[in-house]
């Protein structure tokens, strides 16, 4: 329903009632008066018509009569402005009791007729629209409600248990019950100590507020620590302290490979060099292998020679090898570049987070021990 709309209704009814109540006729109250002097007194609050725009002008919070100012939501639903104080409160608990002021700009909570979100500005829920028409409304519903005197409510006294006839009005303070003065005089409570009745509901109404006062604010203090708990339980710390421990380990496995690759370059050079000589020495070998082919080749052919003149000049040196490098045994290994690894595996295997003192909730269950990081 739009705020249009329900002034347009509310404006009809107030017509309409106001004219069926001008137009009732004197006879018709006469006989209602004959017959019931007391229904004439209630007689505004009987009509249907009036019964109807009283429930139009009930608070949704408290239950009773809207109480000036009365303020309009943006859902067009009305709140006493107390009230939606209080609905805010209620909605932000944590800010209410932060400073330890009350709180009253910013904010949101919900309209408790509909569930709709109410967002508020720095004037908090006095920033909210008053809405007039129902503050005038009220007014003249109070006018013709007063307009008869309301009958006195009679509050009901209870009634000794044990004197039937005799009304409770003292209180037993040994035994802790309320008894009738009977009771003290003739009854079981002669030797016991009493005191005025409105002396001890004041007494104890005042311990009783003090109670509720407690428990409020241990309430709030155990919503606070929800509060700080709620926070607590996150990931963030774990998402860090995973990020940290990552890079450090990504550093540590970076060093590992540029270390892995400068002693594979080491072994690599040395082989080659190596391969370099070992080639280069065949390649010797493998000429002077040649030449002593062709000596071998002109030597036989000498021996054919049957003419000494001819067969004393050919020269046959060249076949010695004593000026010709030789490779040492074992040249080839490369047994000098092993590494002993042990103590960097040792190392490894006791990388771990740094142990720090861990607070005890009492030094005399446990005692302190002081833990020193392990180096790595």
């Amino acid at each position: 329903m739009t705020e249009s709309t329900w002034i347009q209704d509310t404006q009809s009814q107030i017509c309409i009632t106001l004219k069926e109540s001008s137009c009732s006729s004197d006879s018709d109250q006469q006989e209602e008066l004959q017959e019931d002097p007391a229904s004439y007194c209630d007689c505004p609050f009987k009509n249907p018509l009036l019964s109807s725009l009283e429930k139009q002008l009930i608070c949704p919070i408290c239950l009773e009569t809207f109480t000036k100012p009365v303020v309009i939501l943006p859902c067009q639903h009305n709140l006493c402005r107390k009230c939606a104080n209080d609905v805010f409160q209620a909605s932000n608990p944590y800010l209410s009791t932060r400073s330890g002021s009350t709180l009253t700009s910013g904010g949101r909570f919900r309209c408790p007729s509909c569930r709709h979100e109410v967002v508020l500005d720095r004037h908090g829920v006095y920033g909210l629209q008053r809405n007039l028409l129902v503050e005038n409304i009220i007014d003249m519903y109070k006018q013709g409600s007063t307009s008869r005197p309301a009958p006195e409510e009679k509050l009901e006294q209870p009634m000794c248990e044990t004197h039937e006839q005799e009304k409770i009005n003292i209180y037993c303070v040994t035994c802790s019950a309320p008894t009738c003065s009977l009771c003290k005089v003739f009854g079981a409570h002669q030797d016991c100590e009493v005191a005025p009745l409105d002396h001890v509901f004041l007494k104890q109404k005042a311990e009783l507020t003090d109670c509720i006062s407690m428990l409020v604010g241990n309430n709030e203090r155990t919503q606070a620590v929800i509060s700080q708990l709620e926070q607590t339980c996150t990931t963030e710390n774990s998402l860090r302290q995973q990020s940290q421990v990552s890079a450090a380990l990504d550093q540590l496995f970076l060093r590992l490979e540029e270390r892995k690759a400068e002693m594979t370059l080491r072994i690599n050079t040395e082989q080659q060099e190596k391969l370099d000589y070992i080639q280069g020495l065949r390649r010797s070998y493998s000429e002077h292998l040649e030449s002593t082919a062709e000596l071998l080749e002109t030597a036989i052919q000498t021996m054919d020679e049957a003419e000494m003149a001819v067969f004393l000049q050919v020269n046959l040196n060249g076949a010695d090898t004593s000026h010709m490098e030789k490779i040492q045994h074992g040249y080839e290994d490369l047994e000098h570049f092993t590494a002993d690894f042990e103590g960097q595996r040792r190392a490894l295997a006791k990388v771990d987070f740094l142990q720090r003192k861990k607070h005890r909730k009492s030094s005399s269950d446990r005692p302190i021990r002081d833990e020193t990081p392990s180096s790595v």
